[in-house]
């Protein structure tokens, strides 16, 4: 009933507009700047010149209001399926322009020109950005669930945990999935050379190049940690961005790393791609807990992509 009403709202508000238009419209003169009016002279009779426009703008208008209508109908569906108590909120159009990211302080090298670390976007929408790691666990109950439930994710893949079913990351980057950089092996890149640390982020965009047909702009290191050499060889492997995460989701628990241990606007959450056999539960299940935390929270998933 509330989504009737506020459709029936939306329809009277837009159609007052149309109105305006139209009747703006029917003052003008052939020109469109009211060259005949008050000179004495009747133009040609043209009956109601922005009613068809109106009327096309109108039917228009009640197609999407049905479309999103249907859209968050098959999500409450979706919900009750996926034992959500509250179907997810719908994430704001993304900005015309993307934030500009910079460094979080405190997480900087010495190094100039390099990629930006953060663990939060610039925004001030209610807004967070859900990511999983490496690739381990591939749970085709996942895709179902996430495409069902309309939630966007990126994915940060490692190679020697993907390569044994690149297609199960295929049918995901189908449905809409952006899959990033994680290294090959997922090694403790500050303790390697900079050439062995460039061999594993660019030999990984190489392999997601290969097998996905891009070179992803953003790369996140294993563990979260880096060091100069670090930047310099994923700005060399064509990196742009690096996000970390703000808070991390398993089945059981959230954990943060903020002090007042609550999300934010434009915060990354982290999760992994793992299974009841490396953790209290599966991925619907972490899925499940991590949603009802966001929306409990007021907040909605929106696309990484759209903002970085």
């Amino acid at each position: 009933m509330r989504s009737k009403r506020a459709a029936a709202r939306l329809r009277r508000s837009v159609g007052a507009a149309l109105v305006v238009a139209a009747l703006g419209s029917a003052c003008a003169g052939p020109s469109g700047d009211g060259a005949n009016a008050g000179d004495g002279r009747k133009g040609p009779a043209r009956p109601a010149a922005g009613q068809p426009q109106a009327e096309g703008a109108a039917a228009a208008l009640d197609a999407y209001v049905e479309k999103v209508r249907e859209r968050r109908a098959a999500r409450v569906v979706a919900a009750k399926k996926w034992g959500l108590d509250r179907p997810p909120l719908e994430a704001p159009a993304p900005p015309a322009v993307k934030p500009k990211i910079t460094t979080r302080k405190g997480f900087e090298t010495d190094g100039e020109g390099l990629p930006p670390v953060f663990t939060t976007v610039p925004t001030k929408e209610k807004i967070v950005f859900l990511t999983i790691d490496d690739g381990s666990e591939k749970d085709p109950e996942l895709l179902r669930m996430m495409s069902e439930l309309s939630i966007p994710y990126s994915a940060f893949l490692s190679d020697y945990v993907v390569k044994d079913d690149y297609g199960y990351f295929e049918k995901m980057q189908d449905a809409g999935v952006s899959l990033h950089n994680h290294t090959l092996n997922h090694r403790y890149l500050p303790g390697l050379s900079y050439s062995a640390q460039k061999r594993e982020i660019c030999g990984m965009q190489d392999v997601i190049e290969k097998r996905y047909g891009k070179r992803p702009p953003l790369f996140r290191p294993p563990y979260g940690n880096y060091n100069e050499d670090t930047l310099r060889a994923a700005r060399t492997c064509g990196v742009k961005a690096v996000p970390l995460w703000a808070s991390e989701a398993f089945p059981d628990r959230m954990e943060w790393r903020e002090w007042d241990r609550d999300l934010h606007p434009g915060d990354i959450v982290l999760t992994h791609f793992r299974g009841k056999k490396d953790w209290k539960g599966s991925m619907p299940d972490m899925i499940r807990r991590v949603m009802k935390t966001i929306t409990a929270k007021g907040y909605a998933v929106a696309k990484l992509e759209d903002y970085v």
